[in-house]
């Protein structure tokens, strides 16, 4: 036994081995060096009044305790059109999940539960995806076909997703090169997830069957940055039409991602684009540790394929304190079992994300596969990935690979001793329902070997902060077969000419033109992702205001006074259009702006007039506010301690500004006071 090994320390030396650079420290040298390659799948929902295949409102959300029937399924998985199984669908049959689904009948139909075949395809919805693919500079498909996609997850209660190609071979252009797409899907929308725990997993059924596009591009991205910008872009284009549902889940991505001699691994349900570079970054890095230990494995054992673990049942008291880690309520419902992994020694405390060890790797399948709600097991490396300061301050102690949780030292050396383990070898201990430990067993013993392998092909799923656990293997061609209830639907020449000619304006010409006038850079995410450009574009034509103040306005002024004001109503933008247009007829000067757009956001149904009256405006005439300037500097030097020119200046206009906005240039009102201050205020 290595009574020296401080998993502490081979946690740091690990993370050292792998050349680990934080993300903030990181080039695009650091990229190139490990291979890194990204791919994006961007989902968004299409703004329609109906679901995709039936005659149910879309867009109607029902909160989890709000359902006026359930339904309960059990999975099963089905042959492909090649009479093949589908690695993920047999994996998420062995979790034996039960499966319920709560209805709303205001939402939801027999479709929805596969008791009625489909209706045609939404037309609305099939016509704002060839505008979508157009965009794309796709070629739309002659014939739409629709197919069926194996989710035994639950998540669609049919056990399978209806959907269909619409456009193949695009591009797009981010700054420094083209991003290819893939493909572009139509397709329905998944249920909403309540909880999963243990083997019951429940879902709220409002948003299955919504029309659902999938914009699909190639792993071209070389950086995680490309991949955000790339994800932006496409979220811009797709808002561009108008067309989108918008709000937390209307728009979702799935990352991609590799890095030489890894292999593709799927980040799901990312919920914010700049989540994207940190998960990236974390899980290039993820596969460069698989692949160390994939390494230090084969050079400790000849043959992996003889590798085989041991396991053995044991009474919890064989260690004190076990019951009360693994349950401090009923430990006498589990069933507890030491496994004795040879040659693993080092690897369960090996790095392989931020806060995170290979053990993850294990204890995240135990709860996904085997049902094992977390804490699921121990292992003989204490260090799983949390900082010392969460432990008690002898819990690194090197005593029998001890581990301190609840007062309590769990030693390992019994377990040891019943295995009769060498030196190189690691233990876990797992706990569970008897009837779930097989299942357990086999998941230990499936990662294990997985790891002689390098980096396992899995979707993963993604958090805020930039790590990932695993979420289930990664689906293949395996679980896509025709869907017999849908004939093939012709795609006219004429409906796609005709869509073509109405397309907004492309999301890069809109970058180039908000350049042109000279809006800040910083005001173009709001701009685009809000689809405001049609509105900007609409008033300066209309008004020929000044491009850079109403960008400001729009891109800056109103994304501020959104995170600081709720409205009492629902906020238009074109209340932005008719408030210029009213001052513009009132011959109010455009800094007014600034003071009404605050009032007419948070009260949008309030009149101009009225508005006007809040922000306390009257008319005065620009002689009686120029007037007032020699005795406000006077005042200011009698009561200022400080002589500054400047701060003179700084303190006029906030005494005059009141008075002036709406009735004179405050720029121009400013240099009259500078100038009767005896020199210009920069």
């Amino acid at each position: 036994m290595n009574n020296n090994f401080d998993p502490d320390k081979n946690y740091r030396n690990s993370r050292e081995s792998l050349g680990y650079v934080p993300r903030k420290e990181a080039v695009p040298e650091t990229y190139s060096e490990i291979g890194f390659k990204c791919g994006l799948e961007i989902h968004q929902q299409l703004k329609t009044q109906k679901k995709l295949f039936c005659r149910c409102p879309a867009g109607i959300y029902q909160v989890p305790d709000d359902y006026d029937a359930e339904v309960v399924r059990h999975m099963r998985p089905t042959l492909s059109e090649l009479g093949e199984y589908d690695g993920t669908a047999l994996m998420e049959f062995k979790t034996r999940k039960n499966i319920t689904y709560r209805l709303k009948n205001q939402s939801a139909c027999t479709y929805e539960v596969d008791d009625t075949p489909p209706f045609p395809i939404n037309r609305d919805a099939l016509d704002i995806a060839i505008e979508v693919g157009l965009l794309l500079k796709t070629n739309i498909v002659g014939e739409l076909h629709i197919t069926r996609k194996q989710y035994l997850d639950g998540s669609i209660p049919t056990g399978f997703q209806r959907t269909a190609i619409v456009g193949i071979e695009g591009e797009i252009p981010i700054k420094n090169k083209t991003i290819r797409i893939i493909q572009l899907s139509i397709e329905e929308d998944s249920c909403r997830e309540v909880s999963d725990i243990g083997h019951d997993r429940v879902y709220m059924t409002d948003r299955l069957g919504m029309p659902l596009m999938e914009m699909v591009t190639y792993p071209d991205m070389l950086t995680p940055d490309e991949a955000a910008e790339a994800g932006q872009y496409l979220r811009f284009l797709a808002r561009s039409t108008g067309k989108m549902n918008t709000g937390i889940g209307a728009g979702r991505e799935d990352v991609n991602v590799s890095v030489t001699g890894g292999t593709r691994v799927e980040i799901k349900g990312v919920a914010h684009i700049k989540w994207i570079p940190e998960l990236t970054h974390n899980e290039a890095f993820r596969q460069l540790a698989l692949l160390k230990i994939k390494d230090i494995l084969k050079g400790r054992i000849n043959d992996p394929s003889a590798w085989k673990p041991e396991h053995k049942s044991f009474t919890p008291n064989l260690i004190p304190g076990l019951c009360e880690l693994a349950s401090e309520e009923e430990p006498d419902k589990y069933t507890f079992t030491a496994v004795n992994l040879p040659g693993f020694l080092g690897v369960l405390s090996f790095y392989t994300q931020p806060g995170k060890s290979f053990a993850n790797e294990i204890s995240d399948r135990l709860k996904v596969i085997a049902c094992l709600e977390k804490p699921n097991m121990i292992h003989s490396e204490p260090w799983d990935g949390e900082s010392k300061e969460k432990y008690a301050p002898d819990a690194f102690a090197e005593i029998g690979f001890s581990r301190v949780l609840n007062g309590h030292q769990l030693d390992f050396a019994p377990i040891r001793e019943l295995f009769k383990s060498d030196a190189n070898d690691a233990q876990i201990i797992l706990w569970g329902p008897e009837a779930d430990i097989a299942t357990a067993l086999e998941t230990i013993e499936e990662r294990c070997r997985l790891a002689f392998s390098g980096v396992p092909n899995e979707t993963r799923k993604s958090f805020s902060n930039g790590t990932t656990i695993f979420e289930r293997a990664l689906p293949g061609p395996d679980r896509m077969y025709p869907d017999t209830d849908s004939p093939p639907l012709s795609i006219d020449e004429s409906l796609i000419q005709g869509i073509r000619k109405q397309l907004p304006m492309d999301v890069f010409e809109s970058m180039k033109q908000m350049n042109q006038w000279s809006i800040p850079e910083d005001a173009f995410p709001f701009i685009l992702k809000r689809n405001l450009f049609p509105l900007l574009e609409k008033i300066i034509k209309d008004f020929n205001q000044p491009t850079r103040f109403t960008g400001i306005l729009i891109g800056q002024t109103l994304k501020h006074i959104e995170g600081q004001i709720t409205p009492t109503a629902p906020f238009d933008p074109m209340r932005i259009y008719h408030m210029i247009d009213f001052i513009i007829k009132k011959k109010l000067r455009k800094d007014i702006l600034k003071s009404m757009l605050p009032v007419v956001y948070q009260y949008p149904k309030m009149d101009f007039e009225s508005v006007l009256t809040t922000i306390g405006y009257q008319t005065v005439e620009e002689e009686e506010i120029l007037e007032n300037i020699p005795v406000l500097i006077d005042k200011f030097y009698e009561i200022s301690k400080f002589k500054d020119p400047d701060a003179c200046v700084l303190w006029v206009m906030g005494q005059l500004r009141p008075m002036a906005q709406g009735n004179m240039d405050l720029k121009e009102l400013r240099d009259k006071v500078a100038a009767s201050n005896g020199g210009s205020n920069e």
